[in-house]
């Protein structure tokens, strides 16, 4: 499978990586969603086109956090732009719903966090 990136957006948590890695990975997993806890990776497969993957990573101000978002289609890969609206505004939203769930794991946590 060649799969090439769409987007991708980091952040901080001040927190550990173990504690970052208990709730990220205790949320509820949709269809289609693989974790790796040896690699701190969770992996979501959406539809024909969409991979997302989470990883965690150590930082010196707590835990690196890395969304990626893959087209990973096997087939009519020439209709993943037309059907995403040609990524016009993908880049944002993927940023604004990191940053959202990056405030959740953070509050939960009872920590501060930031995209970077």
């Amino acid at each position: 499978m060649r799969a090439r990136l769409v987007t991708e957006v980091a952040g901080i948590v001040e927190a550990s990586v173990e504690q970052v890695w208990q709730v990220l990975a205790g949320a509820p997993a949709e269809q289609g969603t693989t974790v790796e806890p040896d690699r701190h990776t969770i992996t979501h497969q959406g539809g024909w086109w969409y991979r997302g993957e989470w990883t965690l990573s150590p930082h010196p101000d707590g835990t690196r956090v890395v969304h990626r978002v893959y087209d990973v289609a096997e087939s009519m890969r020439w209709c993943v732009r037309p059907a995403n609206r040609f990524f016009i505004g993908f880049r944002e939203r993927t940023r604004e719903g990191f940053a959202a769930r990056l405030g959740v794991i953070a509050r939960r946590l009872g920590c501060a966090c930031r995209v970077t």
